[in-house]
């Protein structure tokens, strides 16, 4: 097994003492001290993240647009320059392969952004989904940094990192839009994204300048509360806020309707997309497995894998489901999770039991996300 690819900011996160581990074939900074300071500082201040595992794949060309819209399920030909969308890419069987955001860069230009350990993958099949297109797919991974700045406090920290003449600009962002412009006198794509539920910015930079805006990013911030985050933090706020993980609550195994996402299949388009037919039959079937959330009644956190039972069900019942992600949360105080379950007890508020290796513990069904920011 060859070691795990080692990011341009690795040096920063050596000095800053970070905690190291192998995700998706990257050396990447799983804390850097408190992972549970690390995630209320985001909360309440801001966090910094060094995303350069995930993948940057730029698609070039006339047909750019009507190629995304055969090889990605959802409406891509639509999406404003300027505009980012959150799409899918399935197998012929209509399977998830990849979760990802596109961002529409010009007329002709997009950049798509896959998960790390699914880049490689994802790279591949539009490279053969191009053919016949008027298209060029560039896998930009290598070269390309990915920071984010997470957090109520992520806009004033960029503020005072931008040109006057881009501040006004900057401030008006809208949620999942993008800009080129400099911060820290760095050039960067500056899109108003995360996953994290709170306000925030994702910095695409070039590799030989990352170190330099992760530096610079860190002095300003610092002041306003601002802290290095690893991904046990990002683990946990994504969860709070609802956000699917590839691995966990997506897979080939599952399609968007199994995982909740069925708005993100567009059938309006005209395009024969890979996995419609697919899809089609799944849109028309009874639903399998819905995805819910749970909320603890007690102190123990279900995890990946542990059976769900319906509540008063007898030691020999079958399980009604699983638990995909589940740990304690740092905001609300109690045990949450992400489960697929039978559709008979998917409402709100039906009472189910976890498996907690040997021992149930009484959970609720909760409509997602379970935290929302101002909510």
């Amino acid at each position: 097994m060859s070691d795990p690819r080692r990011t341009a900011l690795g040096a920063e996160h050596d000095a800053l003492g970070a905690t190291l581990t192998d995700f998706g074939g990257w050396e990447m900074p799983l804390r850097y001290g408190s992972e549970l300071a690390e995630h209320r500082a985001v909360r309440e201040a801001a966090g910094l993240f060094d995303l350069s595992h995930m993948g940057e794949l730029r698609v070039t060309g006339a047909d750019a647009a009507v190629f995304l819209n055969s090889a990605l399920v959802g409406d891509l030909a639509r999406v404003a320059v300027g505009r980012a969308k959150y799409s899918l890419i399935c197998a012929e069987d209509g399977g998830i392969i990849d979760d990802l955001i596109v961002y529409r860069l010009g007329d002709a230009e997009f950049l798509v952004v896959p998960n790390a350990g699914n880049a490689g993958t994802v790279a591949a099949a539009l490279a053969e989904r191009a053919d016949g297109f008027e298209v060029r797919v560039a896998d930009e991974t290598a070269e390309t940094s990915l920071i984010a700045v997470q957090g109520p406090a992520s806009a004033a920290i960029l503020d005072g990192l931008l040109p006057e003449q881009d501040r006004e600009a900057v401030a008006g962002l809208r949620y999942y839009a993008a800009a080129q412009l400099a911060v820290a006198g760095v050039p960067v794509l500056l899109a108003r994204t995360g996953y994290t539920g709170e306000d925030g910015f994702e910095l695409y930079v070039p590799n030989a300048r990352a170190a330099e805006l992760w530096r610079a990013l860190l002095a300003a911030g610092g002041p306003q509360g601002l802290v290095p985050a690893g991904l046990a933090a990002r683990d946990s706020l994504r969860l709070e806020a609802g956000m699917p993980l590839y691995g966990h609550e997506l897979s080939l195994e599952l399609t968007p309707f199994d995982a909740g996402l069925a708005p993100v299949v567009s059938f309006a388009k005209p395009e024969r997309f890979v996995g419609r037919d697919a899809l089609e039959r799944r849109r028309d079937a009874p639903p399998g497995l819905t995805l819910v959330g749970l909320r603890g009644e007690g102190r123990r956190a279900g995890r990946e894998g542990y059976a769900v039972h319906a509540a008063g069900s007898g030691v020999e019942a079958a399980a009604i489901g699983r638990i995909t992600s589940g740990q304690p949360s740092p905001t609300l105080g109690a045990p949450i999770a992400l489960a697929y379950l039978d559709p008979a007890s998917a409402e709100p508020g039906t009472r189910v039991e976890v498996d907690l290796r040997g021992k149930r513990e009484p959970f609720i069904v909760v409509p997602l996300p379970f935290y929302r920011r101002g909510g």
